[in-house]
């Protein structure tokens, strides 16, 4: 029995029906770019994360950019992004103009760690982007904090955090605004890329819906220099129905997190620790150990797939060689991407799956 590191056509199957009247509704509606099913998906993920508006665009990458632009947040300003996260996040600050300003993370929970933010900060910081990465949320009360006394914005990258709760709220609703993606592999995926912008300011809503469509609310009279990022009718009719589904998803991936917990524990593994008052999407499952690559090699060998994410870190790639960032600045981010290894989850992985990657990460480490 091979085990596949993601299955998305299993959420398909579960979700035919519903799936396939959504696409026919779309396609026999004839109106394929901002109509009622984009309304009626704001309306509901907004409703989902407790907050007031829900803006949908075309990726996540788009979000994270035009939350920024929306913030007038440009050419001579700083923003406070986690080293350790997706090239993505850094980019959205790059688009805008702005110079991102990578902090470390706290190692027991890969997010940025809100105890080094305050040396970061200066004169040209205009907002902090917080990565829930993997799915667990980012601790954002003393993000917060720091940011109030600076007077700066807050963003969530919301990417991988779909109906994940950070004392009780769900994230999309913890700062300013928030950035989601649905990509297909996303607990909340759509059929192509997608996205969504999530705040409860009328004003930076409204900025971004003009922004995401040539700036313009009426058509062919154009605001502000606007872009082209739209959500599309039918990824919109898809997420509706895929949005009913999170919770239960959400459900069963922290299930499976606790059979994995609970069968490599003794193994020294370096495993997922989220306390008690977050409740993690479990987008992925993300394990650490010095000899990542052999252990990588040994499941790969026993059909069980697994991913490195990431393995490079933003400040050592070649696109912000520009920044002048040396090799063995940021430590932590650098040791986590040589150790971290991705093993196989998701609401479809089956409990032979599940046992069967326990059984064959236990047999490596019983070998020593």
């Amino acid at each position: 029995m091979n085990v596949p590191f993601l299955n998305l056509k299993d959420a398909y199957i579960e979700l035919k029906d519903e799936l396939d009247a959504a696409y026919q509704r779309v396609m026999e509606s004839g109106w394929y770019i901002l109509g009622r099913e984009v309304e009626v998906f704001e309306a509901e993920f907004a409703a989902f994360c407790g907050v007031r508006h829900c803006i949908g665009v075309g990726n996540g990458l788009e979000a994270l950019h035009l939350i920024l632009r929306a913030m007038n947040i440009g050419p001579g300003d700083e923003v406070i992004v986690p080293s350790n996260t997706y090239i993505a996040t850094w980019l959205a600050v790059s688009y805008a103009g702005a110079v991102p300003v990578p902090v470390e993370p706290d190692e027991r929970t890969y997010n940025i760690d809100p105890g080094r933010i305050k040396a970061a900060i200066t004169l040209r910081t205009k907002a902090i982007i917080a990565v829930h990465l993997y799915g667990q949320p980012a601790d954002m009360d003393p993000v917060n904090v720091i940011a109030w006394k600076h007077g700066l914005s807050v963003i969530e990258d919301a990417a991988q955090a779909h109906g994940a709760r950070y004392r009780g709220k769900r994230t999309g609703s913890l700062g300013h605004a928030a950035g989601f993606s649905f990509y297909p592999a996303k607990n909340l995926g759509a059929a192509g890329d997608a996205g969504a912008v999530t705040t409860d300011d009328d004003k930076l809503a409204e900025r971004v819906k003009l922004l995401r469509n040539y700036g313009s609310g009426v058509k062919y009279q154009n605001t502000c220099k606007g872009f082209n990022s739209r959500l599309d009718e039918l990824q919109a009719a898809v997420l509706q129905v895929k949005l009913k589904a999170l919770d239960e998803w959400n459900v069963r991936r922290r299930g499976l997190a606790k059979s994995y917990i609970e069968g490599l524990c003794d193994t020294g593994l370096t495993l997922p620790n989220a306390p008690e008052w977050l409740e993690p999407s479990l987008h992925l499952f993300v394990v650490s150990h010095a000899e990542r690559d052999e252990l990588q090699q040994h499941l790969e060998k026993e059909g069980v797939g697994t991913m490195i994410h990431y393995p490079v870190p933003p400040h050592m790639q070649e696109a912000y060689r520009d920044l002048g960032i040396r090799k063995g600045s940021l430590p932590i981010s650098e040791q986590m991407a040589g150790k971290v290894l991705s093993l196989p989850m998701g609401p479809h992985l089956s409990d032979e799956q599940l046992l069967k990657t326990i059984s064959v990460a236990r047999e490596f480490f019983n070998k020593k």
